[in-house]
C-alpha cells in the first residue's frame, strides 16, 4: 500500500546546535545524531526530525508552524522547561481539548506543550 501526504519528518532552525541538544535533552530526554557541523537529527521525540543551523527563528507571530508536545504533567513539564533554560512565553491556559503553555528554546524558537483537561 502506498502512502502519500503523511507527515513524516519535521526540521527546525537552530542558531546553536549544542545549546539546542542540551536544552531538549535536559527538558524532554531527547537524544541526537550529528550529521556534520550544521545538522542534528532528533531521536526519542515521538516524530522524526532534526535541527538545521540557521540564524532564523520560528515563532507563531511570524507565521511559523507551532510544534506541540504532549505531557501527562503540565506543571512539572513547565518547571523542567524553565530549569533547562527555556523561556515561558504563554503561561498555562485552557484551550478546547485541554490546557497548554508556550515556551521558547534557547534559540528563540517557539513550541507548546499540552495536556488533557484537568479533572
Amino acid at each position: 500500500m502506498k502512502e502519500t501526504g503523511k507527515i513524516n519528518y519535521v526540521e527546525m532552525p537552530s542558531r546553536d546546535l549544542e545549546a539546542t541538544k542540551k536544552f531538549f535533552g535536559d527538558a524532554f530526554g531527547w537524544s541526537f545524531v550529528d550529521y556534520g557541523p550544521e545538522y542534528v537529527a532528533i531521536e526519542n521525540a515521538g516524530l522524526d526530525g532534526g535541527f538545521f543551523k540557521s540564524d532564523n527563528v520560528a515563532t507563531t507571530d511570524k507565521g511559523s508552524v507551532l510544534i506541540v508536545l504532549f505531557s501527562t504533567d503540565l506543571e512539572a513539564t513547565l518547571e523542567k522547561v524553565k530549569l533547562s533554560g527555556g523561556k515561558i512565553v504563554k503561561d498555562i491556559f485552557p484551550f478546547p481539548g485541554g490546557h497548554r503553555f508556550h515556551f521558547s528554546d534557547p534559540n528563540g524558537n517557539e513550541y507548546a506543550v499540552w495536556s488533557e483537561p484537568y479533572a
